[in-house]
């Protein structure tokens, strides 16, 4: 196991009270958006598959609109806001963009999307593909996010967040809902974790009732050393999911809710990730990005080790991948995202 941190009693101590994400924001937030994003399937695999104990559910969140679960809270911010003629800025290491992008496309707005140069070329190809005016510069995500509040300064334009507010939250939050209504039962929940956005509406939904599991890459372990310390801290980030799961900082709404109902958080390492995606593609012919296969990781590497009669649901959560880059990674031949760039 490459590293976990358990949520124990004695930190959450430290923490305030989560922001106000329930069962019922999130449930009104199911009905608002419910016209506009789609209801995404679970795949039951076969039991033993891959040599897994365990009942393993793939919740296929990489099939929504847009090719990642970002549109829910983009399309929840966005109903909730008056929307200006500047319409909505966003930024992005692409996925976000996308989501935002696509939501205010269906409702007719403008979007003006900052993205960092380690942007994949097929995320910036989908991203004007939707009409949104993308802007590419800085080093990572935290430049781009800079360079857009910039702009909302200047524009008066409405800020989307990629993950560090109660509405993205609440959105991201009913992937939870529709898990209950499609599962039996589910035990545990594995769940990839960039800023935070994704894991902390899902574990506001389920509370303690399921254990909700965070999975990091080693390289980008924003949530494992906000654990540590107590409070979000800045970590150095790159790696093969740099670009979808590479925030610098775990968000600040997110980390109370993370603090008080995310069983633990697990790190995986980039070759892990990696043998996830290919399996994935091979095997299923599932084609997700390496965040989309980083939750999907942890079990495959035995980082996560379930029970045999543990329900578990993986979620995969991005498919915005370049199909050149799938190949190469299929052949054991890939590149560095960091060495592409």
């Amino acid at each position: 196991m490459i590293g976990s941190v358990a949520n124990g009693a004695s930190r959450r101590k430290l923490h305030p009270e989560p922001v106000s994400v329930t069962n019922s924001t999130i449930r009104a937030t199911a009905h608002r958006i419910s016209p506009y994003v789609r209801q995404t399937p679970v795949f039951l695999l076969e039991k033993g598959a891959f040599g897994l104990d365990g009942q393993i559910y793939l919740k296929m969140e990489f099939l929504q609109h847009g090719g990642s679960f970002k549109v829910r809270g983009a399309f929840n911010r966005m109903l909730r806001a008056k929307l200006p003629p500047a319409g909505v800025v966003a930024a992005s290491g692409g996925n976000h963009g996308i989501g935002v992008a696509y939501a205010a496309r269906r409702l007719g707005c403008r979007a003006e999307i900052f993205v960092p140069e380690l942007t994949p070329p097929a995320k910036l190809s989908v991203l004007r593909s939707y009409g949104a005016d993308v802007r590419v510069g800085g080093a990572g995500y935290a430049d781009a996010l800079a360079f857009s509040k910039l702009r909302v300064a200047e524009t008066k334009a409405i800020a989307v967040h990629a993950y560090d507010d109660p509405d993205v939250i609440s959105g991201q939050g009913t992937i939870g809902l529709e898990i209950e209504e499609q599962i039996p039962d589910p035990d545990t929940i594995l769940v990839a974790v960039g800023g935070g956005g994704l894991v902390s509406g899902i574990a506001a939904w389920f509370g303690k009732k399921v254990k909700v599991v965070a999975v990091e890459p080693q390289n980008c372990p924003t949530l494992f050393e906000a654990l540590r310390a107590g409070k979000p801290v800045e970590v150095k980030t790159g790696g093969v999911a740099s670009d979808s799961l590479g925030a610098k900082r775990f968000g600040d709404f997110c980390f109370p809710i993370a603090a008080k109902y995310v069983d633990r958080t697990l790190l995986v390492t980039d070759e892990q990730i990696l043998a996830a995606q290919r399996v994935l593609w091979r095997e299923l012919r599932l084609a997700v990005e390496p965040g989309g296969a980083c939750a999907f990781a942890a079990l495959l590497s035995g980082v996560y080790q379930p029970s045999k009669r543990e329900r578990i649901v993986v979620i995969l959560c991005g498919a915005n991948t370049d199909l050149t880059r799938l190949e190469l990674v299929t052949r054991g031949t890939t590149m560095r995202q960091d060495e592409k760039h």
